[in-house]
């Protein structure tokens, strides 16, 4: 699914076997180091934000904060973290969810401000199979009643030999990546 301009593939490495043998993992470092590719991805993302009309964004835990609040302050809209179970204080609604190589859980604090009419954008620099963004959505749908027509999915890097997009568009979801690479 690539994009007119700066070609954000360069500044993204790959290391192989990482964090268990067998997996690629694209390591974002290099593109957020970099003042001028972090710039243009959070541009192209910001573009992707004001299209689908946001009110909220929700960064996924950890490097879903690092494109979610420049893109929520850029937007002057709330920014809401999606974290792992235990660092939220008060009541969360969780959801568990596989990975490629584990299992996690996801959460989001119960008195978090979304209306079941908000437009939302999940943030997270990576969809592989999928799990985190469905169970931030489904969390979004099933305990503040916002309709998947109103929730925008929206990474930096898609791995499609994984299916993850393809997935999350199955589940009713709107979702959109910068870039794509194959493999695992």
């Amino acid at each position: 699914m690539g994009r007119p301009g700066m070609d954000l593939k360069k500044y993204i490495r790959t290391v192989l076997d990482f964090p268990i043998k067998g997996i690629e993992f694209r390591d974002i470092t290099s593109l957020v180091e970099n003042p001028q590719s972090f710039n243009y991805a959070l541009m192209q993302l910001t573009n992707d934000c004001m299209d689908f009309k946001a009110d909220k964004i929700i960064g996924i835990e950890s490097r879903g904060f690092v494109f979610g609040a420049p893109l929520a302050r850029d937007l002057e809209v709330p920014f809401v973290m999606a974290r792992k179970p235990g660092k939220l204080p008060g009541q969360c609604y969780t959801q568990s969810y596989k990975l490629e190589y584990g299992e996690a859980s996801l959460s989001i604090q119960c008195n978090t401000p979304i209306r079941s009419t908000d437009k939302i954008v999940i943030i997270d620099d990576l969809i592989a199979t999928g799990g985190t963004a469905i169970a931030c959505a489904d969390i979004l749908y099933n305990a503040f009643d916002v309709a998947k027509e109103n929730i925008l999915i929206l990474a930096v890097i898609d791995l499609p030999d994984l299916k993850g997009s393809a997935i999350i568009h199955e589940q009713g979801y709107n979702v959109k990546t910068l870039v794509e690479f194959e493999g695992t």
